[in-house]
């Protein structure tokens, strides 16, 4: 099944023209037979950034949002600041994991990835850290596994229809 994706880099450095972790992401993404919907850039600006995803959010074409950037533990960086409180649910798992797995390859610097995943009015959101080698990490070992209906015993693919569901 293919998902309709909109990227969102944080930063207040990088474009489009090196942006290497949003070119990954978007590679990636369309090699697993998604669609991008749109890429934007924005500073790490917490209301700038929580503009942007509650446009996404509200529309019912984007059905992913992934954002990199903004994660670490600087004055400038917010992103899972500005993303938490838009979320309906959290999907504690995801940080957790990849933190794990980013621990294979640099080691206790993982404490600083504060990568977060949740759903916000039926939209799958996933906040990962911007350097290259965490969305590669994220990606390739747990996004897109999740986001291919193929993946038993679950996956988020066949979560969507529900997502959306009122409380019981």
């Amino acid at each position: 099944m293919s998902l309709t994706i909109a990227l969102l880099t944080v930063s207040d450095t990088r474009t489009r023209a090196d942006d290497r972790s949003g070119d990954a992401l978007q590679q990636r993404l369309e090699a697993g037979g998604h669609r991008l919907v749109e890429r934007c850039i924005v500073p790490d600006n917490r209301y700038q950034i929580r503009a942007e995803l509650s446009r996404w959010i509200a529309d019912p074409a984007v059905q992913v949002v992934i954002s990199s950037g903004g994660t670490g533990l600087t004055g400038r960086d917010g992103t899972p600041e500005a993303v938490a409180p838009l979320l309906d649910k959290t999907i504690e798992g995801f940080g957790e994991l990849f933190r794990v797995l980013s621990f294979e390859t640099i080691g206790t610097s993982t404490l600083q990835s504060r990568c977060l995943a949740g759903v916000a009015n039926g939209t799958v959101i996933f906040v990962l850290p911007g350097s290259l080698d965490a969305v590669q990490t994220a990606w390739d070992r747990l996004i897109s596994a999740q986001l291919n209906e193929a993946t038993r015993p679950c996956n988020l693919v066949q979560l969507l229809p529900r997502l959306t569901e009122p409380a019981g």
